[in-house]
């Protein structure tokens, strides 16, 4: 089935050569193998975007296939130049010059920013209330401080790298369709750095970084929710070459507490109230973060009602008011009645009247209220 080069590069037939060539680099990237290994099929799909790129960019070849199309190039002794193109590097290499199309052309070794760290803390909801100063532990690579970073032995000289002659690169030469392609690697003898310890230090090995132990005092905000992180500048991996560190990301897991259930920055509890107290009115203790409070309960109280303790929950992350505490009533009926708790219901269910019975509830807020219980 014969391709549509301009379809292959998402252009129109009168695109101009710029734009030719920004829709190829575009999609070249979106291919390449460090953005797109889930797709096994980006090689062939890169070659085949090359390859129009190849003709389309050649107003020779462009003119013979706009008239002709790919039967015309064969016919006319043009080559596709991709069979047997070698490695998806090198092809890439004849477009972009190397080191890939996320960074520079590749060579010596310079500064790199170091890796991030991830670390959990787990806090209780009292300290989402007040906010915490906590500790995390960690293992964190750092400077070398016995050679101070230098990888060296103190008082030994660094040497010349003699395999690359200081210039941190080796070049390699290879064919493509586009003629040869020259390819500047790290070295492998000094890690593209051009300098070799005569006498690697004897704490890092000549790394010039270690792994140590890392505590640190991290500041949790109070109104924190569960999952969310905190980011730490510079705490990370100590960078390569004098690069910057790496951050350092606090992953905070709030524990679930068994008097709350948090929604936002409310609180929900459940108070028992015997079924005569509710009927009668009554004052009580529920449990707050800040300790046990007194609160009223109004005659006539039904189950699953709610009462609210204003500003009794969590404060928000940022700024705004504290948030509520949300008192379900859990009404009990009595169970396992003495005879003498028995006669005296029963004396009293002889007085009840359907006027205690009525409520200004209609049938759907009462469903809704008994379903919600």
């Amino acid at each position: 089935m014969a391709r549509d080069y301009y379809e292959l590069l998402g252009v129109g037939r009168d695109a101009g050569e710029a734009e030719i060539k920004k829709a190829f680099r575009g999609l070249a990237r979106e291919l390449h193998p460090d953005v797109n290994d889930h797709d096994p099929e980006a090689e062939e799909k890169f070659k085949e975007a090359a390859e129009a790129y190849e003709v389309l960019s050649d107003d020779e070849r462009r003119a013979v296939y706009d008239r002709y199309g790919e039967e015309g190039l064969r016919s006319g002794g043009y080559s596709s130049g991709f069979e047997g193109a070698g490695s998806f590097a090198d092809i890439f290499d004849a477009f972009f010059g190397g080191g890939g199309p996320f960074g520079g052309a590749g060579g010596r070794g310079g500064p790199a920013q170091g890796g991030d760290i991830a670390v959990a803390l787990d806090i209780d909801l009292g300290q989402v209330a007040t906010g915490a100063a906590l500790e995390v532990q960690f293992e964190a690579v750092s400077r070398c401080e016995h050679c101070h970073g230098n990888g060296a032995e103190p008082g030994t000289p660094i040497e010349t790298c003699r395999r690359c002659e200081g210039q941190g690169q080796l070049r390699t030469v290879s064919r493509t369709p586009f003629g040869q392609i020259v390819r500047a690697v790290a070295c492998d003898a000094c890690d593209g750095d051009g300098r070799i310890p005569q006498t690697p230090c004897a704490t890092c090995e000549g790394r010039g970084r270690v792994v140590s132990g890392v505590r640190l005092n991290v500041d949790v905000p109070a109104g924190i929710e569960d999952g969310q992180r905190i980011r730490i500048s510079g705490r990370g991996h100590e960078g390569e070459a004098g690069g910057p560190p790496g951050d350092l990301y606090v992953l905070v897991r709030v524990a679930e507490d068994e008097r709350f259930l948090r929604d936002g920055t409310d609180l929900v509890t459940v108070a028992d109230i015997p079924a005569p107290l509710a009927a009668l009115g009554t004052r009580m203790e529920v449990e707050t973060l800040d300790g046990p409070q007194e609160i009223e309960i109004p005659a006539g109280t039904q189950p699953g009602e709610t009462i609210v303790m204003a500003g009794k929950g969590l404060p928000p992350l940022r700024r705004g008011r504290h948030g509520d505490l949300r008192v379900v009533a859990n009404v009990v009926i009595p169970r396992r009645l003495t005879s003498e708790q028995r006669e005296m219901l029963e004396e009293f269910t002889l007085t009840v009247t359907p006027d205690n019975l009525r409520s200004d509830e209609g049938m759907f807020a009462k469903l809704k209220r008994v379903l919600r219980a």
